[in-house]
């Protein structure tokens, strides 16, 4: 069967490569760009520790989106990693590499979507507590709140179904505004007098009585973080089927997106801690006094902005803040939907999911991507935070399965190149899954006790569902995913 569709519709070409750059970019910058240089990087490397440890996660990455990039070429379906594990090791491995890839999409929509709750919170104090309100592992939801994100994903749910087209061009203006946000108050920075190099001093982390770590050990600290910060880029091969460009230039995207992602991280960090704070010595004593602090100033990326701009640095890198936000929750969408769409197209899920409207839009499968999201929000930011946390490690499988894939196709064709380049994003894949999964002293990166419950049961559902699709006589289609110069 060469169309599995349920009314034999296609999804339409319409997105151009900076429309796929914008929802790659968009999903690699979300919420915590602006928020990891007080909680993550600073208190545990300081300004050079940070800039060394993501200059190696980028170089990873770029590692792994070579890897994309080849198996793109030979594979340009919607699907991405799915379609790569089942063509490379069987139907097996691809409904593994499916079922966590799923979660790690989908986690981040409510994520992104309860974030606006946090900077909402942070802006405007209670203005959307209203409504009935209860307390879930110590975080207060509210109906004000859950219904300023419902109304979000929905409202990027309806404009998603008017065609591919718009919600590429929606997602690329949001890239403006996230990214021009952020280069006007850096401008504002590097021409300001209370912004200074001289204040990036200590360079590292100061080693006292409250904090051991080594040099060497800070920017582990950072690096082991780094890859995971950089998630979004691999949404870019669930979108294929709707680019109008050719595969080749795939990587250039992925790369670009990945370069400019590791750009923003470092450079936000920089912002947050050369700006001189009148009642702090220097960034270490603000840092580590942040647990004391409330509202904007407690931001240093917000509070920098304000020193430099005054009031309207603050509504900028608000509304840079914002649009981060939006695009991660229209990226992950896209990607989670169209994953749904290529499972279900191969006979893993129900027909159901494959429908397609008359714009070329899965709409079944985003429904449902967007239903279950907003069923999420109700459980509360510490709840989401165990899901997405869990969900980090259906990245690091779709990373290796991706790897492998290339690894061994590029075997049979003798392509040196791409062995390597596969075996060393195998290597870097475990390496995250390893530091997810195994506690390590002194890092403080393993998923926690509610999360590893989280993803025992996730396995259990996994292997429930797939056995009873295979008691049920559910199988799998003969859909062709190879590039045309591939088949015969």
């Amino acid at each position: 069967m060469q169309n599995a569709n349920t009314n034999n519709k296609s999804l339409v070409r319409s997105l151009t490569p900076l429309n796929v750059w914008a929802l790659a970019f968009g999903c690699v910058i979300g919420w915590s760009a602006y928020v990891m240089p007080g909680t993550i990087f600073l208190p545990n490397a300081g300004p050079m520790g940070t800039l060394i440890a993501m200059e190696l996660a980028t170089v990873v990455m770029l590692i792994i989106s070579y890897n994309y990039s080849y198996m793109i070429h030979k594979f340009p379906m919607t699907g991405g990693e799915f379609i790569y594990a089942k063509m490379a090791f069987g139907e097996n491995h691809g409904y593994l590499c499916a079922w966590f890839l799923s979660l790690s999409y989908l986690s981040v929509i409510p994520l992104n979507a309860t974030a606006l709750n946090i900077i909402m919170r942070t802006m405007f104090g209670q203005a959307f507590q209203f409504g009935f309100h209860y307390t879930v592992s110590g975080y207060d939801v509210y109906f004000g709140e859950v219904a300023l994100a419902w109304i979000t994903m929905l409202s990027f749910m309806f404009v998603s179904f008017m065609g591919v087209k718009v919600i590429g061009r929606v997602q690329t203006f949001l890239v403006v505004i996230l990214l021009g946000g952020i280069l006007i108050v850096l401008g504002a920075a590097a021409v300001s007098p209370q912004a200074s190099a001289a204040h990036l001093h200590p360079m590292f982390h100061p080693v006292d009585a409250n904090f051991s770590k080594g040099i060497v050990a800070q920017i582990i600290a950072v690096f082991v973080t780094g890859p995971m910060s950089f998630v979004g880029f691999d949404t870019v091969p669930q979108l294929m089927e709707e680019a109008k460009f050719s595969s080749d230039r795939v990587k250039v995207v992925m790369d670009t997106s990945i370069i400019c992602g590791g750009f923003v991280y470092i450079a936000l960090t920089l912002l947050a801690c050369s700006v001189f704070h009148e009642v702090y010595s220097g960034w270490p004593e603000y840092i580590n006094d942040l647990p004391n602090l409330s509202g904007v100033v407690a931001l240093p990326t917000f509070n920098a902005s304000i020193i430099v701009m005054g009031e309207a640095g603050m509504w900028i890198l608000f509304c840079s803040v914002i649009a981060a936000m939006l695009t991660g929750i229209v990226g992950f969408y896209m990607a989670t939907s169209r994953l749904l769409f290529s499972m279900s197209r191969d006979g893993m899920i129900p027909r159901w999911f494959s429908h397609i409207n008359k714009h070329g839009v899965p709409t079944h499968a985003g429904l449902f991507c967007t239903v279950l999201a907003c069923l999420i929000c109700l459980m509360g930011r510490a709840v989401m935070g165990w899901v997405f946390d869990m969900g980090s490690t259906g990245a690091a499988i779709g990373f290796a399965y991706t790897s492998i894939s290339a690894c061994k196709y590029a075997w049979y064709e003798r392509r040196i190149d791409i062995v390597i380049f596969g075996v060393l994003g195998f290597m870097l894949s475990l390496m995250m899954a390893v530091f997810l999964l195994v506690p390590i002293p002194g890092l403080n990166v393993s998923l926690g006790t509610e999360s590893y419950m989280l993803l025992v049961t996730w396995i259990v559902l996994g292997i429930l569902f797939y056995v009873f699709k295979r008691l049920g006589g559910g199988g799998i289609s003969n859909y062709d995913y190879r590039a045309p110069e591939e088949r015969t």
